[in-house]
């Protein structure tokens, strides 16, 4: 069964970790999928990796032009049935020593790039299309070091309510997927030693009731339940996919 045949996605991040996991998933169930991220080399290489079905276009969500690009470019192939905003910047900075660059690059990419992902997808979406924003499970916990990330992950969740409402008319579903910690680059990437990921990939599993990162794949799994039909009933929700972290 293909859940997604014929459809039509974009996937802001979709270079690797999450959003190439999930690029590739949605291409298995039968989407065109146009992947969209910063970096040429990476797109390249994702494309290469998931072979058909799939464009990339380099794309930062920060900078509204490039958004207009990246629709353009869709919009040669049709309308849009899911996007799935999994762009993001994440910094490990203590609040005291957190600098106006830092907060602006965070809430510029994560909070505004994410809104104007979705504002100027408006005209291109099918009616009935999917919206996915991916926050993070860590908003709902008050972590050393997250302050910025988790409150533009916070401003994605109240997005989603008031999209929920702004979209009913044309029966647009926009809901937050919160994935816990995962194996991906992106959580490597935010400790300037490989001593300090493993460190922290310690401290990390032994808090997670099922103690371990989940993976790529288990995100996109869950990703690909609230694009596909299978839950056209479903809307306004914050997906919690972190292993119970937040849970219990």
């Amino acid at each position: 069964m293909s859940l997604l045949k014929n459809k039509i996605a974009v996937v802001t991040g979709g270079g690797s970790g999450i959003g190439l996991a999930t690029a590739e998933r949605f291409v298995e169930e039968g989407a065109h999928v146009f992947i969209a991220g910063r970096r040429r080399a990476e797109l390249d290489k994702a494309v290469a990796e998931i072979g058909k079905n799939v464009t990339g276009v380099k794309t930062d969500i920060a900078k509204p032009d490039d958004l207009d690009r990246l629709y353009e470019t869709v919009a040669k192939k049709g309308k849009i049935d899911v996007i799935f905003a999994c762009a993001a910047f994440v910094e490990k900075t203590m609040t005291a020593a957190a600098t106006p660059e830092h907060f602006d690059k965070t809430f510029n990419t994560n909070a505004r790039g994410t809104y104007f992902t979705v504002q100027k997808a408006l005209p291109y979406l099918n009616d009935g299309a999917s919206i996915i924003l991916v926050a993070s499970a860590g908003k709902n916990r008050g972590f050393p070091g997250r302050s910025t990330y988790s409150a533009t992950k916070a401003a994605l969740r109240s997005l989603a309510r008031a999209w929920t409402s702004e979209f009913k008319d044309r029966k647009i579903r926009t809901n937050v997927l919160s994935p816990g910690p995962v194996d991906t680059p992106m959580f490597d990437g935010q400790f300037p030693s490989e001593e300090g990921a493993a460190e922290a990939r310690k401290q990390i599993t032994a808090m997670v009731p099922l103690a371990r990162l989940g993976r790529p794949e288990e995100i996109a799994s869950a990703a690909l339940f609230l694009a596909s039909d299978q839950s056209s009933y479903v809307a306004g929700i914050d997906l919690l996919v972190d292993g119970g972290l937040t849970a219990v």
